[in-house]
């Protein structure tokens, strides 16, 4: 009973910097967050503040630490629940979040320097906006689900594997949205960012994999 303290107090802590997070945006840019909130549901959003963009732009920020500390829990309930590594400590997580921030982080900014290697700025421009806003919705959304794996239920692999499906199915949908929404700069661009998702949508992610399943 001893072991739940410490491990209650730490993900009670990260998901209250969340939930902080989000509320000083939708405090701070109420009108913006409204239309970000149905970003599923129409494109007002997109087609608003994609004409606006910034290198560090407040919103997004706000946003993205949240989104980096939801997908951390999920990630480490996730290991945890499907009895991978028993021996994982609570405090791991905030070397997942650490790790995982400057992992984004530093592709982001691969990601505008090989845009503009390629002469396609425009283009990845408007895909990193549309990719980190729906990143940023999913985070919002995987609140609720980290404080109901944590404080409700032990997520057994079945429960685990459901809302990692619809995770992904939320995903390919957005990033279907993303390149239906951008066909128009794609085509003449074709190869570059077929060059592009290869480089940096795909082997990023399975050299990460590769990196944590070793370690």
């Amino acid at each position: 009973m001893l072991r739940e303290v410490p491990y209650n107090e730490i993900f009670t802590i990260l998901i209250m910097v969340g939930l902080i997070c989000i509320t000083m945006a939708k405090v701070s840019f109420t009108n913006r967050f409204n239309d970000f909130a149905a970003i599923l549901a129409n494109s007002k959003y997109l087609n608003i503040y994609s004409r606006d963009q910034k290198i560090i732009d407040k919103f997004d920020t706000l946003l993205f630490v949240n989104f980096v500390i939801s997908i951390s829990i999920f990630a480490y309930i996730f290991y945890k629940g499907l009895g991978i590594n028993d021996t994982l400590e609570p405090n791991t997580i905030i070397k997942i979040v650490i790790g995982l921030c400057i992992f984004l982080v530093t592709k982001i900014h691969f990601e505008r320097l090989l845009g503009s290697l390629f002469n396609i700025d425009k283009l990845i421009d408007y895909y990193l906006f549309q990719k980190t806003s729906y990143k940023n919705f999913f985070g919002i959304l995987l609140v609720p689900v980290n404080a109901f794996l944590i404080y409700s239920i032990t997520p057994s692999k079945t429960i685990l594997y459901i809302i990692l499906s619809i995770l992904l199915v939320l995903f390919i949908i957005s990033l279907g949205t993303s390149l239906k929404r951008y066909q128009s700069l794609i085509k003449p661009n074709l190869f570059y960012f077929i060059l592009y998702l290869c480089t940096l949508e795909i082997a990023p992610y399975v050299i990460l994999y590769k990196f944590v399943t070793l370690y």
